[in-house]
């Protein structure tokens, strides 16, 4: 089942390349069969087209938490922090100063 919806967003992919939500939902597919580091490959390049797309901060993150790269984590989740706080999401500014208090 989930390497059909994978083929799925790889096609839809092909015709939109630079799309944040399809490559981040492709992201979570991939995150769901253990790719972990194509998952991270794939957040980062959202986050390189996007910077303001919030939601791949906490999800980068808690990547980075799983390779053990925390670190890396940390560095992440301060900058979505930052972009939380111009955007005024206090939702999201919310859950990453979480992940990063939980980290430290």
């Amino acid at each position: 089942m989930t390497s059909s919806r994978l083929d799925l967003l790889k096609e839809m992919l092909e015709k939109e390349p630079n799309d944040s939500f399809l490559n981040y939902a492709f992201a979570l597919e991939l995150e769901k069969e253990n790719k972990t580091y194509e998952a991270i490959f794939i957040i980062e390049k959202i986050i390189l087209l996007d910077k303001n797309y919030l939601g791949a901060y906490y999800k980068l993150g808690k990547l980075f938490e799983t390779i053990s790269q925390n670190e890396k984590a940390k560095q992440i989740y301060l900058a979505g922090i930052e972009i939380a706080k111009q955007q005024k999401n206090t939702k999201t500014l919310n859950e990453l100063s979480e992940a990063l208090m939980l980290l430290e």
